[in-house]
């Protein structure tokens, strides 16, 4: 499976913004507009499209926030895989491109996201590939997990992932 991250763009705007979240997971993230909203406000944020064959079938938000605990954060935020290409092992894949990403750009030693306790199959996910709850909830009340990267190896992959 050949997934390419690619940033928002007038190319693929309009995709994006017509991903929808899976019956029954509408409450857990934001929508892609909501999204982009927030990040023309808060120039932190990057928005990026998640493509497969040059489809856009998810988007994601990442950014570093310097006033952030000891040493600033690094936060993996609002993934969404639509709710038509679920269940294909895309979210795996673009958490593993994301993190990749995230190493290079910002030389991070771990990576922080949010997660309704609720949002079972997210949850199962993130700690499958190696996020932890720190004990933190976020000004939305959802558990704060965060993935320790490795040091050294060469694999580029961070914790479980692969």
């Amino acid at each position: 499976m050949e997934l390419k991250i690619e940033p928002v763009s007038a190319k693929n705007r309009k995709s994006v913004l017509a991903l929808t979240a899976a019956p029954g997971q509408e409450g857990f993230v934001e929508t892609p507009a909501a999204c982009l909203r927030e990040a023309r406000r808060l120039r932190l944020w990057r928005p990026v499209a998640i493509l497969a064959e040059q489809a856009v079938i998810g988007f994601a938000m990442y950014g570093f926030f310097p006033r952030e605990g000891a040493h600033g954060r690094v936060w993996l935020d609002r993934l969404l895989i639509g709710g038509g290409q679920q269940g294909k092992g895309y979210g795996k894949a673009a958490i593993g491109l994301l993190i990749d990403r995230l190493r290079r750009e910002y030389g991070c030693g771990e990576v922080f996201l949010s997660c309704y306790p609720q949002n079972t199959a997210a949850m199962r996910l993130y700690q499958k590939l190696g996020f932890a709850p720190n004990g933190e909830k976020d000004i939305n009340g959802e558990d704060v997990l965060v993935l320790p990267l490795a040091e050294t190896g060469n694999s580029g992959k961070p914790g479980g992932i692969s």
